[in-house]
């Protein structure tokens, strides 16, 4: 792929700024994921003024465009398409008759439809199905796992876009033509849409219904490893046949899709997940099977550590906030304290570098020590979850002081991270259950990361890693014409 420095967003692009960017000034621009600051020569003032606008209609605009949505802090708009998009949707399928049959039903012939059969114990009743639906079948006698069943579909594939979509999704064509618009872009390699939950009405599926795996959320994204949105499930995904001449790893039996994106963008290619569009997932309807599934997803991440070195840390911590984090969970406020205002002045120093006022750092750094308690507080679940029980009732301490000092900043690290996520999606569960059903999918799927960490006898995907600096920054853009003050 060529650099993003030399490859413009096209014109008739229009960008959207990210909902936590922020115009410090009338050069300086704050937000993204990781959070940073990009700073603007004079023309790159100009061109941002053009792109305030009206789409890309520059060369300047359209590279300012790219920076912008490469760093997060705005997302692509693209023009509408002008004909139908080009596509063929590839169905992996093994056992789920009653689900494949519904996801064809629900997809219609809008598009050339490939069922890839991996293996099912009723052939016949697959082939029945595809013939009902006027797709198309192929049979592996074998299982092989998701991946092996994408290639064999791929390989049948003739049109420049591929939709995989899995057999226990819903999802009316729409999906596809309200994604295939960011193909315009000779970029992007692959968009998914939103996957929402479509669950019973058990205690199982209410959770689920707030914390699908497969559901990313509703903000939109550039997906990057290490970012916000750092990886798309191929329970839906759009890409583009060039893209991915390498296919799925066959030999993943999770985390296959994982892979697939981190390549993509390995190789230049720009991912985007846009909530727009949505498809509709079932889910389980019991905890055996939910908590099974969430130990097999964490049986990947070690497979993909060694694939990916460096980018599957079970958490980041930034120094300052996790040592004034520390400092509390050990009962020492005032340690606490002047780690905090540590952090506070190196933050203060970095914007005094780039002549940006530092009014307002008191709350974004409350927030940030915040945000490292509960991570803290997940990575505990997950990983040691049985360790912070014991320890609650016997914290050691040789006083009573602290040893409640101690019970209460082990239980913090146990009810925090549920009672935020209950806090934030107001779920149709009681706090309790929901708690309960919190600690126990954490639970699982940290017990798969440490059975695929012993397979593979590697161990970063249990270990934290710590960021030192507190915030990255762009270099400068420069509009490529030059110009005053550029």
């Amino acid at each position: 792929m060529t650099s993003p420095e030399t490859v413009p967003l096209p014109e008739r692009f229009g960008i959207a700024f990210d909902g936590d960017t922020v115009a410090v000034g009338v050069d300086v621009l704050f937000g993204g994921s990781p959070p940073r600051l990009m700073r603007l020569s004079t023309a790159g003032v100009r061109a941002l003024e053009q792109l305030r606008c009206k789409p890309v209609s520059s060369p300047d605009s359209g590279r300012l465009a790219r920076r912008l949505t490469d760093a997060g802090l705005a997302h692509p708009r693209p023009p509408s398409l002008r004909e139908p998009p080009s596509v063929t949707v590839v169905i992996p399928v093994r056992d789920r008759a009653a689900g494949l049959d519904r996801c064809l039903a629900a997809l219609g012939t809008s598009y050339p439809v490939i069922v890839v059969d991996d293996g099912s114990q009723d052939a016949g009743g697959v082939a029945r199905l595809c013939r009902k639906h006027g797709a198309a079948l192929r049979r592996r006698p074998v299982p092989g796992g998701p991946g092996a069943a994408r290639n064999d579909g791929l390989e049948l594939v003739g049109t420049p876009l591929v939709a995989f979509l899995d057999s226990d999704c819903v999802a009316d064509p729409g999906w596809i033509q309200a994604l295939a618009a960011h193909f315009a872009d000779p970029m992007v390699g692959a968009v998914a849409p939103r996957v929402r939950p479509a669950t019973s009405g058990t205690t199982c599926g209410r959770y689920l219904r707030a914390r699908a795996p497969a559901d990313l959320g509703p903000q939109e994204a550039r997906v990057l490893p290490l970012t916000r949105v750092s990886y798309l499930p191929t329970a839906a995904l759009l890409t583009r046949c060039a893209a991915i001449t390498g296919g799925f790893d066959a030999g993943l039996r999770y985390g296959e899709d994982v892979d697939l994106v981190w390549r993509l963008i390995n190789a230049g290619w720009r991912v985007r997940y846009d909530p727009a569009a949505e498809v509709r997932h079932v889910e389980p309807e019991g905890w055996t099977t939910a908590l099974a599934r969430r130990f097999c997803y964490g049986t990947s991440a070690a497979p993909l550590a060694r694939r990916h070195p460096g980018l599957v840390p079970p958490l980041i911590l930034q120094a300052w906030p996790a040592a004034a984090v520390a400092a509390l969970l050990a009962g020492r406020p005032a340690a606490a304290l002047a780690a905090y205002g540590a952090a506070t002045g190196q933050l203060v120093r970095l914007l005094r570098e780039w002549d940006v006022p530092a009014q307002g750092v008191l709350r974004p750094m409350a927030a940030s020590v915040q945000q490292t308690w509960l991570g803290t507080g997940q990575w505990a679940i997950q990983y040691a979850l049985p360790l912070v029980v014991a320890g609650i009732p016997r914290p050691g301490g040789h006083s009573r002081r602290t040893r409640l000092s101690r019970r209460l900043a082990l239980a913090s690290l146990l009810t925090g991270p549920p009672a935020a996520a209950w806090l934030r999606s107001r779920p149709d569960l009681d706090p309790v259950r929901f708690t309960l059903a919190y600690l126990a999918d954490e639970a699982a799927y940290g017990a798969g990361v440490y059975r695929g960490a012993v397979t593979e006898r590697l161990a970063e995907p249990l270990l934290p890693r710590v960021a030192w600096r507190p915030l990255p920054r762009s270099p400068r853009f420069r509009p490529a014409s030059g110009g005053p003050g550029a």
